[in-house]
């Protein structure tokens, strides 16, 4: 068993620390640097970024508790890996929220496709309509190349993971209580296949219970691990409702699918829709609508993606495309590609151009569109 990295014990021991919120802790690594240095500071210097006199003292008490390499251990015994924020495979795009998890427990495994990942949420109490339209949905954008992130939950949430299962892609689901811990535990099967086809992540301590306020906090983590939020089925005290919130803070993209007008199980989508959320069909109008990544992201292909309408080319459309850099380039310079034809070579452009995936310049001259 090989010994943790000191900053990474360090992140656990401050998760560890009771009443110790995600935002606190935020706000010292922010004034600190590093847990390491957080640890190094006296009580005064706490208090100035924490305030009440009961966290500097509970931050200086954890200095000489055992309780972070106790639970390092408890995790590499059930196959729990921790993931903090300089680990490369840190999310991303959940580096940019208010108040991102300095660390949290994984089984499974993150990759770097992973940054395209979009959530998929609604309520427990879901129709057959809601559930056909999630797994339909979390499959065709699971076969376009995206990561499908929900929360485990019963409904919309299972039925997104399913349907990314189903295509044979990959999912993530973002649990509220501890990994030691699956809730609801009827899906401790399919937390199982999710953790098999992606991983299963938490912020809260292996062994945590479910409590009502985790939930609404584990939110702001699906939205913030993705380019976008669909909401499936949500009544207006809906949990991904929350999660909706969560995103519009944090700049993401919300999507919502109609109902029946009359459906109580559509009336937060319908809200949702009538206050300017963009209406979604299929997985292409999703796709469509969705703006420019932060930063290019490798895909099961191997090629990168700059927006995600990229992933409804065809496979010459897209060969094309990865030639093209945002430097101009002369035609005659791409033949050959791939055996094409200059007239097909030409028409492909033509199309691209139409996408708004590529800009012809004078002379002869193309290049990748700005986004």
């Amino acid at each position: 068993m090989t010994a943790p990295d000191p900053e990474l014990l360090n992140r656990l021991r401050l998760g560890l620390i009771p009443g110790l919120g995600p935002r606190h802790s935020a706000d010292l690594l922010n004034r600190f640097g590093s847990a390491t240095a957080v640890f190094a500071a006296s009580g005064a210097e706490l208090r100035e970024v924490v305030g009440k006199k009961s966290l500097p003292d509970a931050i200086l008490e954890a200095r000489h508790s055992r309780a972070a390499e106790e639970e390092w251990q408890a995790c590499q015994a059930v196959g729990v890996s921790l993931v903090g924020q300089p680990d490369e495979l840190y999310p991303r795009a959940l580096r940019e929220i208010p108040d991102p998890p300095s660390l949290f427990y994984c089984r499974g495994d993150l990759q770097p496709r992973d940054n395209l990942a979009i959530a998929l949420v609604g309520s427990r109490q879901c129709t057959l309509y809601g559930t056909q339209t999630a797994e339909r949905l979390a499959r065709g954008l699971a076969l376009a190349g995206l990561t499908i992130v929900s929360g485990l939950a019963r409904g919309i949430d299972a039925a997104a993971h399913r349907g990314a299962l189903a295509a044979g892609g990959r999912t993530i689901a973002v649990c509220a209580p501890g990994l030691g811990t699956i809730y609801p535990p009827e899906h401790a099967g399919l937390a199982d296949e999710v953790a098999a086809s992606g991983a299963l992540l938490s912020e809260s301590p292996l062994d945590r219970e479910p409590r009502p306020g985790l939930f609404p906090q584990r939110n702001r983590i699906i939205s913030g691990m993705s380019v976008a939020v669909i909401i499936v089925e949500a009544g207006r005290r809906s949990g991904a409702l929350h999660t909706a919130r969560h995103a519009m803070e944090q700049g993401r993209d919300v999507f919502a699918v109609p109902g029946r007008i009359d459906s109580l199980a559509s009336q937060g989508c319908h809200d949702l829709i009538r206050d300017g959320v963009t209406l979604i069909r299929g997985v292409d109008d999703i796709l469509e609508s969705l703006g420019p990544l932060m930063q290019p992201v490798a895909v099961q292909t191997g090629e990168t993606v700059s927006s995600p309408r990229e992933l409804l080319l065809n496979d010459i459309e897209r060969v094309v495309l990865n030639r093209l850099t945002s430097e101009p380039e002369h035609v005659d310079a791409l033949l050959p590609v791939d055996g094409l034809e200059p007239s097909q070579l030409l028409a492909t452009l033509t199309v691209l151009e139409m996408k708004r995936l590529v800009r012809r310049l004078p002379g002869g001259y193309v290049c990748r569109a700005p986004y």
